[in-house]
């Protein structure tokens, strides 16, 4: 089974987000920089996280984003089950399959879907922050400084 890139993409705000310190706003573009993904595709993200109240979203010009929820509150398989559009592994109705009456394999991948979330249920978004101060190393974020200033460019 593999997650959307939109799965991953929310898994990451949310990440992002439980690692920044005195609950810091961070911007889209923030985020979209030190992933190195787009911008464009994260403000989907963003708006609909908003609207799950996962995170909060501040309008204006010193606006951005900060989590709405406390990170051990936020359960990883309701998560992935908000962002996924379908998590059947296999499609019969769809490939229109001759054997879809005696076959067992759609009943075999519902039970390995089922045990798969079953997991990620037992996790909060706290269980992945367990070291913010690596992950903020890893982004290039200052422990003690705001979000480093970049250049960026003017469309």
């Amino acid at each position: 089974m593999q997650l959307t890139r939109q799965t991953d993409y929310a898994i990451r705000v949310m990440m992002f987000l439980g690692i920044q310190q005195d609950d810091r706003l961070v911007t889209i573009s923030d985020i979209a920089y030190h992933f190195d993904i787009s911008r464009n595709h994260l403000m989907k993200i963003v708006h609909k996280l908003g609207q799950m109240d996962y995170i909060q979203t501040v309008r204006g010009k010193y606006g951005g984003l900060r989590l709405e929820r406390d990170p051990a509150s936020v359960n990883l398989g309701h998560l992935v089950r908000d962002f996924e559009t379908t998590l059947e592994v296999v499609d019969c109705k769809k490939l229109t399959c001759p054997i879809t009456g005696a076959c067992e394999l759609k009943p075999m991948m519902q039970k390995a879907q089922e045990a798969f979330l079953a997991v990620l249920d037992q996790y909060t978004l706290q269980n992945l922050l367990s070291n913010p101060a690596d992950m903020r190393s890893l982004l290039g974020i200052q422990d003690d400084d705001a979000l480093p200033l970049r250049v960026m460019a003017v469309s």
